[in-house]
């Protein structure tokens, strides 16, 4: 048998044929000689000699029996070639003969120049991908809406759209790249000339728009499952979720899943299109669409925060509802950026005094921004370059109420920096302003008229005096990354400084004097001729007179009457209304913070007290959410690691930041500033507050043995949710990449793009070898072309 084959490869393969279509077949298309290929001159017929020796029996096909068909002969050799028959025989003829035959027969010139063409290709798409993932991060178009063929590319006076424009910038100085792209032109350019119509794969460029959504699905797909890795090894986490409109009035759903590693991540992870608004359809979106095929565990989502939508909290059928019955431990969190945007609202809609200042200052804003001629006023009368715009106030902007105040009035009892002065002037040069019509020239007067009022300033100072206890606690609400234990501890912080000041109407009326005082000392100064004068007082009740007969009261008496009613009917009832709604509002999962808040290393000091005996109640709720995660979090072992741990807390801080000091020192003054940037990066609060708890603990490897369990508690404090303020941040992303101009988007590329936008620290993580391996998975010429 041995000798027979011997003698049958001393024959074949024959490759002498008069047919020019058979000649050809001989050959691939880049020049390399099919040499497994045999041809019979006298039977006219083709046969494949490596199936002819070594294939079984019972198999047959026409490259065994002889194929004598030449129409599509070309296509009929490349599917024999690929077929699992002959690659079976070749590793047969691999074994049978020596290595050096064989890598002559099949893997010598033939093979090696597939390896060289592969190795180019993928060069040229990881430099692709290179430019895709910044456009991507940037949230650019990267398609144009003519001229993408590539027979035009070399036109520099036609726009061909961000991606393509990037890669011949590019090719100008990356010769791998310009050697591909001068071939696929000029290729190109013979197939437009030739007005023939080629097969699919005539012309791989590699910069089509297919190949580029594969890419980018390919990026988001790899992306998730880096996200989806990451939540699993952290071993629990919450989600977010909120919905908005898109420029095509679609509802889009942000889906959010916070967890932690080392720090406190919020992740994107899907961006899905809505076709209901049940608190079941998101229940169901969620589970099926996002965990099922991230492939996370519905019973490690320890809990979940929303708005105060029905739907969302509804006790039966509400999103939250739904979750809890999945998992019993699961806790909701009324988004506190939501509530206390909610308790303003309340504030400033509580009394006629209120909604009037906001009204006013709205209206103003929008009076002088709605006309040419007016901002021409406002910018001429305006001193300060920094405030050219008012502000108007929108109700989804929380931040708005409180800019639209200080830009006009100041900070409270320093109106330095107030644009009042600058308003009055322009109001004034408005209704003064022959060329400009009557009607707005009589609204000029009217807001003339309301804000010299004394009752406008006043109220104007309490909101002043609530906002510098707010504001600061709604920004840093809309921070990323904070824990929820130091956001409800700024909250009681901010509501116990409300309580204090609710009957302090006397600091008010200081503010108030101290402001009219500047306001009317700037007029003047500005223009001796003006007659705009601010209010130093309260006008007179309707009714009163002047003293005349015993018993009457006198216009002193009048006044004092009026702030009293001022006092009792405006401010004590907005200063009530801000402090009962925060109390009321934020009074949820009571007892669970309370066990939190033992967690706190400013706590550490009243926990070593408890070492005698914690109180009954203490760390129950806690060790019922821990226990499906780990079965020994009793109460008993919380209490036991928690007193250690506070006993042990000054010696283990002190040492590992001392190591950093040491290290940065060490390192010199430029790393030391970078050291100190890692360390502190994502702490929002110094090295007394849970996150440092955590990270410390993981430094020392005490999170496995010595003190697991409290660990367990401090990344489910941690991993609560606070806020959905994320969902909103990636709206704003949402319509940077959705706009007017972008409004045809496909679904799964705005999912992508959110993606690559929200995460380009995940984006940056992915490598190129593994992108081009997904993409050569989408079909078998792009395996074939990038695969060896």
């Amino acid at each position: 048998m041995s000798g027979t084959l011997d003698l049958f490869f001393r024959f074949h393969p024959q490759q002498k044929a008069d047919k020019a279509v058979v000649q050809r077949a001989f050959f691939c298309k880049d020049g390399t000689n099919r040499k497994w290929l045999s041809y019979s001159e006298a039977r006219e017929v083709l046969f494949c000699s490596l199936c002819m020796a070594f294939a079984n029996p019972r198999d047959s096909n026409s490259f065994i029996t002889g194929m004598t068909n030449f129409t599509h002969i070309h296509q009929r050799v490349e599917e024999h070639e690929q077929s699992h028959a002959h690659r079976g025989c070749a590793e047969a003829y691999f074994l049978r003969f020596s290595k050096n035959t064989i890598q002559d027969l099949l893997m010598g010139p033939q093979m090696s120049r597939h390896r060289e063409e592969v190795r180019r290709k993928r060069q040229v798409l990881e430099r692709i991908i290179d430019v895709l993932k910044p456009i991507g991060q940037r949230g650019l178009s990267y398609r144009g809406t003519q001229a993408e063929a590539l027979y035009t590319l070399d036109d520099d006076t036609i726009d061909h759209g961000n991606f393509l424009e990037m890669i011949v910038l590019l090719g100008k100085y990356d010769v791998c790249l310009k050697e591909h792209l001068t071939l696929c032109i000029e290729k190109s350019k013979q197939i437009h000339q030739s007005g023939l119509r080629q097969g699919r794969g005539s012309l791989v460029t590699l910069l089509s728009k297919t190949t580029i959504n594969y890419i980018i699905t390919t990026i988001q797909r790899l992306m998730k499952a880096t996200i989806a890795t990451e939540v699993r090894e952290s071993g629990m986490y919450s989600i977010q979720i909120d919905t908005t409109q898109d420029i095509t009035a679609q509802d889009q759903c942000s889906v959010v899943i916070r967890y932690v590693t080392d720090i406190v991540h919020e992740r994107l992870v899907a961006v899905i299109k809505c076709e209901a608004s049940t608190g079941q359809y998101f229940a169901q979106l969620v589970v099926n669409e996002v965990l099922e095929t991230m492939k996370l565990d519905v019973r490690q989502c320890i809990g979940n925060s929303t708005d105060g939508a029905s739907n969302m909290q509804g006790q039966y059928k509400g999103f939250s509802a739904l979750l809890a019955k999945m998992s019993p431990t699961h806790v909701h969190v009324w988004c506190y950026a939501h509530v206390l945007n909610l308790v303003l609202a309340d504030t400033t809609q509580c009394v006629l005094a209120s909604g009037s200042l906001f009204f006013l200052l709205n209206n103003i804003a929008v009076f002088i921004r709605v006309s040419y001629q007016r901002m021409n006023i406002w910018e001429k009368e305006s001193k300060d370059p920094r405030h050219r715009r008012l502000a108007p106030i929108g109700e989804t902007r929380w931040w708005s109420k409180d800019v639209a105040v200080t830009k006009v009035f100041g900070s409270f009892g320093k109106p330095d920096n107030a644009l009042y002065v600058d308003v009055l002037h322009t109001l004034s040069a408005i209704q003064h302003g022959q060329t400009i019509n009557a009607t707005a020239r009589v609204n000029a007067r009217g807001y003339i008229t309301q804000l010299l009022r004394y009752e406008t300033i006043l109220t104007a100072q309490i909101f002043l005096r609530i906002f510098q206890v707010t504001s600061p606690v709604s920004k840093y609400l809309q921070k990323s990354g904070m824990d929820i234990l130091t956001a409800h501890r700024m909250i009681v912080a901010a509501e116990t400084q409300l309580k204090d000041m609710t009957r302090d109407f006397e600091k008010v009326k200081t503010a108030a004097a101290t402001f009219v005082q500047w306001a009317n000392n700037q007029t003047e100064e500005q223009s001796e001729e003006t007659e705009l004068e601010v209010e130093a007082a309260l006008p007179q009740k309707r009714g009163r007179k002047k003293k005349t007969m015993p018993g009457e009261m006198s216009k002193d008496e009048a006044v004092t009457d009026a702030e009293t009613s001022y006092k009792i009917d405006v401010h004590n009832q907005i200063m009530d209304t801000v402090t009962g709604s925060m109390h009321q509002r934020f009074l949820k999962n009571g007892t669970l913070y309370a066990d939190l808040a033992l967690l706190d290393p400013k706590r550490f000091s009243q926990v070593t007290s408890y070492a005698g005996g914690f109180p009954e109640a203490a760390l129950q709720e806690l060790s019922k959410c821990l226990l499906p995660f780990d079965d020994r979090a009793t109460v008993a072992k919380l209490q036991s690691e928690l007193i250690s741990l506070a006993g042990q807390w000054n010696r283990l801080k002190t040492s590992v930041f001392e190591e950093y000091t040491t290290k940065t020192t060490e390192a010199g003054p430029e790393d030391a500033e970078y050291e100190a940037e890692m360390v502190y990066k994502k702490c929002s609060s110094c090295k007394d507050c849970p996150l440092c708890c955590y990270r410390i603990l993981k430094q020392y490897n005490l999170l496995t043995d010595a003190y697991h369990i409290i660990g367990l508690a401090y990344r489910f404090l941690l991993t609560l949710s606070v806020t959905q303020v994320a969902c909103e941040r990636s709206f704003s992303t949402l319509k940077f990449i959705k706009n007017r101009l972008r409004s045809s988007l496909s679904q799964q590329n705005l999912e992508s793009f959110m993606l690559m936008a929200t995460q380009p620290d995940v984006l940056k993580m992915l490598d190129s070898d593994q992108i081009i391996d997904g993409v050569a998975e989408k079909s078998e010429l792009l395996q074939k072309l990038l695969i060896q």
